[in-house]
């Protein structure tokens, strides 16, 4: 697998798996780009790992034993070994090429680990801890490839963080069904029981008022996290803005659909219609156009 292949794999995972998100890399000068497809392509591989089920060898021992395996290997690229793997050779060269931490690569393969034996959170403090090493861990590894301006990278990356809370509680409630069938509840147990919903409510797969009104309690504690995450956009490269004002409007109008639904989140999965997402995209394009093209121009005026 050469560096290029890597990278084109991990392309191909992000297209496959990621629309909205891959949408709004689109938005990305391309250099910045296949970076980015390279952290989503490992992220994508090891939730793969965890989440598989109902096939022969993906018991827990079976996924915690591969995730051991991704670990060591990831560990031993770092150190310079080299593997037949569709996705380390992009994504440590990805990691390398930024100096990403190792302490947010670790809480995310701690998060993912989480995956193999939690299977419910009792209270929002427990599921932040969970979403520490998930979604705020992600985001705080795309930072250095999004850049910041001078001066401004630790309040980037309280932002990161709240942005990728904001994306993470989105999935959850996006996807609810879905994690159910796979024996996981992430609406915190509190919350349940302050709705007085149950388990066997989810399973019913009736969208009954007490689950509507918990949902949309859970859409205003996302909202809250996409506030808080606002103001970290100016706080990035202008040739990255275009792109996580996108993803931000297209995460976003989940909840929009969630809420137009009646946040009826059983009966089919909210989706951006693609109207919507292709107008939010052509909204951007000029700015990310015109970013792209001061950020090629600069060198040479400084010059």
């Amino acid at each position: 697998m050469t560096l290029t292949a890597s990278y084109e794999h991990c392309r191909r995972l992000n297209a496959r798996h990621g629309r909205s998100f891959y949408l709004a890399t689109m938005l990305l000068p391309a250099w910045k780009r296949r970076h980015v497809h390279a952290l989503y392509g490992f992220t994508r591989h090891v939730d793969d790992i965890v989440d598989a089920c109902g096939e022969t060898g993906t018991d827990t021992g079976g996924r915690a034993r591969a995730l051991d395996e991704v670990t060591r290997r990831l560990s031993a690229s770092l150190a310079g070994e080299t593997f037949e793997d569709p996705v380390l050779p992009a994504f440590v060269h990805t990691v390398r090429s930024f100096g990403i931490e190792r302490t947010d690569l670790d809480a995310f393969l701690w998060s993912m680990r989480a995956d193999l034996t939690v299977t419910r959170y009792g209270t929002y403090d427990d599921l932040l801890g969970y979403m520490e090493g998930s979604g705020a861990a992600i985001g705080l590894m795309m930072l250095p490839v999004l850049e910041t301006v001078p001066g401004a990278g630790r309040r980037a990356r309280e932002a990161a963080r709240e942005l990728g809370r904001a994306f993470q509680l989105t999935n959850f409630l996006r996807d609810v069904a879905e994690d159910l069938a796979r024996g996981r509840v992430y609406l915190p147990q509190e919350d349940l029981a302050k709705f007085g919903v149950t388990e066997d409510d989810l399973l019913r797969g009736v969208p009954a008022r007490a689950l509507r009104d918990l949902v949309a309690f859970e859409s205003d504690r996302a909202r809250d996290h996409y506030r808080r995450a606002l103001d970290g956009v100016e706080l990035l490269a202008p040739s990255s803005r275009p792109c996580i004002r996108a993803a931000y409007e297209l995460y976003r109008g989940i909840l929009d659909e969630i809420a137009a639904a009646g946040h009826d989140v059983l009966t089919a999965r909210a989706r951006v219609p693609r109207r919507r997402r292709a107008a939010i995209f052509a909204r951007h394009m000029l700015a990310a156009s015109a970013a792209g093209r001061a950020e090629r121009r600069r060198p040479l005026e400084a010059a």
